[in-house]
């Protein structure tokens, strides 16, 4: 099996580096509660260290050809692609995820942000704006030093769509992974390098709370771009407004998916599954509230039990297995006390609701039916699979009810009227929609939410707005008229 444990923590100026004052954060494959490795969490010399390297590199890189720029994140895109499969048994060994599912879904999804990111880099200009005489003009100028913060359940694919944009427009990147899953981003440190990246552009450091709030509130930082939960996100935003620095926040959610009785029932299902089921329910966009006409409501019920008792769950190395464990024993206790108070409140468990006897943490895919809006399962993002099932009646009633939550990150929507989609997408409060589809994210399409969801957008040509910053320049072409 591939070796887990790194040549060192952290990764700083184009090197690993380690320092074993720094507090021990242990490695846990949650497919069997093993220890695969072993880390040091950052101190405070090797974040003064880390910042530093990229301060000094930025100004440089800024100075580059954005077509240069391009041609080196186009170079680690091809190297990921190449060491795919290696980087997705660590990321399984690391996440729990499947093997089936990190094979397409995580490392080939950062290899696309690269790609993509690579090649908008020579595109990104500024604009003329005839004055009469005079005349003004725009820079699309990188902000500087970037803090991304990932989140544990996309740990490669997080730190490309961050480092990408940042690095494509010429700002430099110091990457904080989630202490859960903190391998693959030191896998992509050594590509980028490998790829030609200037040493200190990417800097990796391992820790918890701490260190990214190092981070966020650090003078040297110019942005912060947060993947994580709200709770986390108010304390991020919090301290980098103490220094007014740039943010993207995506955040959490607790989306609908409503499904009206003209739907084909399949695909509906199908979108619900993987919308709640896919990487074991552990995604930020995951329509957790499942509104079903009820004119179809009996039939979907019977039809998603079927399909969602055929999953084969069990050891996420083997490619067999379409859902594997949640990501920590901390999050199944989470996740088997909401299933928990669902059955307190009185919601009907359609099926699931167990964890499976064994080691590691696995949690049956649970749908429950008959839930109403006030309900906790209903209001509080669960991350893990639990699918709550909503009856509806018309389209104004949904709306409202698929808008009464403090989340606004997804939605999506199940119909062959395709006036009707487009009607309910727009009264939706939600950043990303899906129509007859749900959660597919290309790195071509903005992502990130509205209310307490989340500030800005990752990917597409959106991203060019949160990674860099406009210079404006006015052009005296005549003699200055002053009235002194």
């Amino acid at each position: 099996m591939l070796q887990a444990q790194p040549q060192a923590s952290h990764y700083i100026d184009g090197a690993y580096v380690d320092d074993p004052a720094g507090a021990v954060i242990e490695v846990v494959h949650p497919g069997d509660g093993s220890v695969i490795a072993k880390l040091h969490e950052a101190t405070p010399a090797l974040i003064d260290r880390a910042l530093d390297a990229a301060t000094r590199a930025q100004a440089e890189w800024a100075a580059l050809k954005p077509v240069e720029r391009g041609r080196i994140l186009r170079r680690a895109a091809d190297l990921i692609r190449e060491r795919n499969r290696d980087l997705s048994v660590l990321e399984s060994l690391d996440t729990g995820k499947p093997l089936q599912e990190t094979l397409v879904a995580d490392a080939a999804s950062g290899a696309d942000a690269l790609e993509y990111f690579g090649g908008l880099a020579p595109t990104v200009t500024g604009e003329s704006i005839p004055l009469g005489t005079d005349f003004a003009y725009t820079i699309r100028e990188p902000l500087g030093v970037c803090a991304g913060l990932g989140a544990w359940n996309y740990p490669i694919q997080i730190a490309c769509w961050k480092a990408a944009p940042a690095l494509a427009f010429g700002n430099a990147m110091v990457f904080k992974p989630s202490e859960t899953t903190p391998l693959s981003a030191l896998k992509l440190a050594e590509i980028l390098t490998e790829a030609g990246l200037p040493a200190g552009l990417f800097n990796v450091l391992q820790g918890r709370g701490a260190v990214g709030a190092a981070l966020a509130g650090d003078a040297r930082v110019a942005k912060v771009s947060l993947t994580g939960s709200v709770p986390t996100g108010r304390k991020v935003y919090a301290k980098a407004a103490e220094g007014i620095r740039h943010v993207t926040m995506e955040l959490g959610g607790k989306s609908p998916l409503i499904v009206f009785d003209d739907a084909s029932i399949e695909d509906a299902i199908g979108g619900a599954m993987l919308g709640n089921f896919y990487s074991s329910g552990q995604i930020c966009s995951n329509g957790t509230r499942v509104f079903v006409q009820r004119g179809i409501r009996d039939r979907f019920l019977d039809r998603l039990k079927e399909r969602t008792e055929a999953i084969t769950m069990g050891d996420p190395m083997d490619e067999a297995t379409q859902m594997g464990p949640l990501v920590s024993a901390a999050q199944m206790e989470k996740v088997m006390g909401y299933i928990e108070q669902g059955r307190a409140e009185g919601a009907r468990l359609v099926t699931g609701g167990a964890r499976l006897n064994g080691p590691g943490c696995f949690v049956q895919p649970t749908v429950f039916a008959d839930v109403a809006d006030d309900m906790v399962i209903a209001r509080e993002e669960i991350f893990g699979p639990v699918m709550a099932v909503l009856d509806f009646d018309t389209e104004e009633e949904v709306i409202a009810r698929a808008n009464a939550t403090e989340f606004g990150l997804a939605a999506g929507v199940f119909t062959a009227d395709m006036t009707r989609a487009h009607r309910v997408v727009a009264g939706l409060q939600a950043g990303t929609c899906w129509i007859n589809s749900y959660n597919l994210t290309p790195v071509e399409m903005p992502f990130g939410g509205v209310k307490q969801s989340g500030v800005g957008r990752e990917n597409g040509r959106a991203a060019v707005e949160y990674y860099t910053q406009v210079k404006t320049v006015h052009v005296g072409m005549g003699p200055v008229d002053a009235p002194y």
